[in-house]
């Protein structure tokens, strides 16, 4: 795992990030809350876990930094340049190209009807158009052996429907790095495969940032996944960012009731199957018209007159290690579940 001191600097960085969805009718307006204040840091050369059950923003702040949404408010800084100075096509392409997304489902940037070589021959035409036809194949080849994918001239004329789900998610990294990404946004890409090829797709990560100096943003539900493969970890809840650090500082002491709620519910091969209740304690978010206050006081047993009236802000508990909640920022010890 990469020592955060060894970065190079901040590459990408978020101030407020917010997106806000309109839903019902004309007569009964209201809005989803999907990424509130949402404000984080990614390095260069350093992988970033952003982790939270469904629902919790994760794949909207995907969106946001691919620039498929516009945000309702705040700013993001690629290398200090603001992304909404960013207008003509052009510019947009290049960022794309800096800032490219493997998706869950890799059937998603793959089109089954062509054989695979089809794909990543238009994304390079389209982000790197200075190409010759031959450099462009010399290009997908390069990627290909990069991320595993072996011989590559014999894969690239293959249809998807002949590679194994880890083969088709590796062609998805391949075409990303082919535009030779600054950052690789990668969401939930191992959740669709099985557990024994997901240490696989987890190790070329490891290797993309330690071999050819890509950031990727890892976004995941898997806490067990994220302590394996990420430098840092990013927990949101109901769409706001409940606690951040330095991966094992974070899950050794971690200071908010929701992030120890994720532990508690990770399996421990050495107890008992049983059917724990603290998991299903309380009540779901509410992220649609959210009222003041901590949104996770219905599920928290450490809740207190404060967490009812006042959102609480990320506070530094630690060096680098920070987190939103009352109790934690009083200095009282945060033992809520596990």
């Amino acid at each position: 795992m990469t020592d955060p001191a060894m970065t190079g600097g901040e590459l990408l960085y978020t101030e407020g990030l917010t997106k806000h969805f309109r839903i019902g009718s004309a007569l009964s307006r209201q809005t989803l809350h999907a990424v509130d204040d949402v404000s984080i840091s990614i390095g260069e050369r350093q992988i970033v876990a952003l982790a939270g059950e469904s629902g919790s923003g994760k794949s909207t702040m995907a969106r946001l930094l691919a620039k498929l949404y516009k945000p309702t408010s705040g700013e993001i800084y690629l290398e200090g340049r603001p992304l909404s100075a960013i207008r003509s096509r052009r510019d947009v392409l290049r960022y794309r190209g800096e800032v490219p997304m493997v998706f869950q489902d890799p059937f998603a940037s793959i089109n089954p009807v062509f054989r695979v070589s089809h794909g990543i021959m238009r994304c390079l035409k389209l982000h790197r158009p200075e190409l010759s036809g031959a450099e462009r194949q010399h290009e997908a080849e390069r990627v290909f052996e990069a991320v595993g994918l072996t011989p590559a001239a014999e894969v690239l004329q293959r249809f998807p429907h002949e590679l194994s789900g880890g083969q088709r998610q590796r062609v998805g990294f391949a075409q990303a790095l082919a535009l030779r990404p600054k950052l690789i946004l990668a969401d939930e890409p191992v959740s669709m495969l099985d557990v024994s090829i997901r240490i696989g797709l987890l190790n070329l990560m490891a290797q993309l940032r330690d071999e050819q100096g890509v950031s990727i943003l890892y976004i995941t539900h898997d806490i067990a996944s994220a302590r394996y493969v990420a430098d840092r970890l990013i927990i949101m809840y109901a769409a706001r960012i409940a606690e951040q650090g330095p991966t094992e500082e974070l899950l050794v002491s971690p200071r908010h009731p929701y992030t120890q709620l994720l532990l508690s519910a990770v399996p421990d091969p050495r107890e008992p199957m049983t059917v724990g209740a603290e998991t299903d304690r309380g009540e779901p978010p509410r992220v649609i018209d959210p009222e003041p206050g901590c949104r996770f006081r219905w599920r928290c047993p450490l809740a207190i007159d404060e967490c009812e009236q006042v959102t609480p802000e990320l506070s530094e508990l630690a060096p680098d290690h920070d987190a939103a909640c009352h109790v934690a920022r009083r200095g009282t010890e945060v033992r809520a579940f596990g």
